[in-house]
């Protein structure tokens, strides 16, 4: 048999975190550091894998039923490589150290099993009554696999250059940096966007650290997992979360 297919065979490396292409991620198991990954993502495996629901502490219950914020996981085990994607979007390996990571559970598709997270909330310089919205707060050392719609962009944030971003777009930052959520109106209209530019709930970021955006506004397509972060409370136009009737959002 014989086609241009045979071009996209498996790329041979060491690394226990390796593309194979833009949208797939190659995750080496040795049996002595399990991956935690999002529910559904396995495309393909070789070896001994077991893959098992992962157990949720009563912690992590009560934050997801207060924030809908956390991470819809299975348990990967065993000796063997598994494949991971998800819905075909970009897929990056981020390091995890000291200094922590802050994303939307929307777009984790893996992480080392000894990784901690937690909800945190960002609350809106307005005040009011359930505008604030929640991230994972990602901390200790290892890696993340992050998904994007498209290449992302990562924005550098010093003390003397702050960062805005629309709250469609933001994937992650560091947990460093200090968050404040607006709206380029007045206080009574805040749930409308700005003028007629369709822009309206944005993130300022202050201090030093990185902020990382991916070039949409939208949501993974209806009816995948996904969590319910920024663009998920905050879509108010049409291209956001809302206007493109994002009803299915749930996570951890």
């Amino acid at each position: 048999m014989q086609s241009p297919l045979f071009g996209f065979t498996e790329t041979q490396t060491q690394d226990r975190y390796a593309l194979q292409n833009p949208q797939l991620l190659r995750v080496a198991l040795e049996g002595h550091q399990d991956v935690l990954a999002r529910k559904g993502s396995m495309v393909a495996y070789q070896g001994l894998i077991e893959f098992d629901g992962e157990y949720q502490t009563q912690g992590q219950q009560r934050a997801r039923a207060r924030t809908g914020e956390a991470l819809d996981l299975m348990r990967c085990s065993g000796q063997g490589t598994v494949y991971l994607a998800n819905l075909a979007q970009h897929v990056h390996i981020v390091d995890v150290d000291h200094d922590g990571l802050t994303v939307d559970s929307a777009y984790v598709l893996a992480l080392d099993s000894t990784l901690h997270w937690e909800s945190i909330a960002v609350d809106s310089q307005y005040g009011i009554s359930g505008s604030g919205k929640y991230n994972l707060n990602i901390s200790g050392h290892g890696k993340v696999a992050l998904m994007t719609s498209g290449q992302p962009l990562m924005l550098q944030v010093t003390p003397d250059k702050y960062v805005n971003v629309d709250a469609d777009a933001i994937v992650a930052w560091s947990t460093s940096l200090r968050v404040q959520m607006q709206a380029q109106t007045h206080s009574s209209g805040v749930w409308r966007r700005r003028g007629n530019t369709g822009e309206g709930w944005e993130l300022s970021f202050l201090g030093q650290g990185y902020a990382l955006v991916q070039p949409s506004e939208l949501l993974p397509p209806q009816n995948a997992v996904i969590g319910g972060g920024a663009a998920a409370q905050f879509g108010m136009g049409q291209q956001g979360a809302r206007g493109q009737n994002q009803g299915n959002i749930f996570s951890n």
